[in-house]
């Protein structure tokens, strides 16, 4: 084949007309798959999620289900401050854009303040570390109460002037007040003797085993 042939070829109308006729198609299913999922998922569409927190979980439901979204409750809280059952947090937040039938999970309020169980702590801790460990599960304490015993040391807890001892299931709403010792003792507490021991007394008519015997 003559090289005036060849290139000859190339500018037949035909084979430039399958090469633009290729290019059509593939830019037409371009834009079609690009639109098509666009109408497909109803992209740049979406319901505005309502504000639910702090509202009565019967009203905020009722609200949502007119938007066409489920309320689902998946945790509770406590907040003296605000109506049993009001909700405390929405999951999508409000104003976020959702698909209709879409889930919003909520956490509501619980009707009573939560209670948690009194750790080991008389007797095993310090102030410091008792009380560290109490404000950490979220109790109140009020100022400690000194009793005699090794400065620092927790001796009991109080709870409305009654003790209470570990695993007593204590409302968060309810203070609490340790029993710390001021680093003196009572006169009666037992006294160690150091370097010399009491020798028992010896009862009449017993000899001692040591005790050179004179006929």
């Amino acid at each position: 084949m003559e090289a005036k042939e060849f290139f000859g070829k190339f500018a037949s109308g035909f084979l430039w007309g399958n090469i633009l006729a290729m290019v059509l198609v593939v830019v037409a299913l371009a834009f079609g798959v690009k639109y098509g999922l666009d109408v497909y998922t109803r992209h740049g569409e979406g319901i505005e999620v309502p504000k639910v927190e702090g509202m009565v979980y019967q009203n905020a439901r009722a609200l949502m289900e007119e938007r066409g979204l489920y309320l689902v409750v998946t945790d509770s809280g406590y907040n003296k401050r605000l109506p049993a059952n009001s909700i405390l947090i929405q999951n999508p937040g409000p104003g976020m854009k959702v698909k209709q039938g879409h889930t919003i999970y909520v956490t509501v309020n619980s009707p009573s303040s939560p209670s948690f169980a009194i750790p080991d702590l008389v007797d095993n801790s310090s102030f410091r570390e008792a009380e560290a460990k109490l404000t950490a599960i979220g109790f109140k304490l009020t100022p400690p109460q000194q009793v005699e015993g090794e400065k620092d040391w927790v001796y009991g807890i109080l709870c409305r002037g009654r003790r209470v001892s570990t695993g007593d299931r204590i409302s968060i709403d309810s203070p609490l007040t340790l029993l710390v010792g001021n680093g003196h003792y009572g006169a009666e507490e037992e006294i160690d003797y150091i370097g010399s021991e009491a020798q028992p007394m010896q009862e009449e008519g017993e000899t001692d085993e040591f005790e050179e015997i004179v006929e």
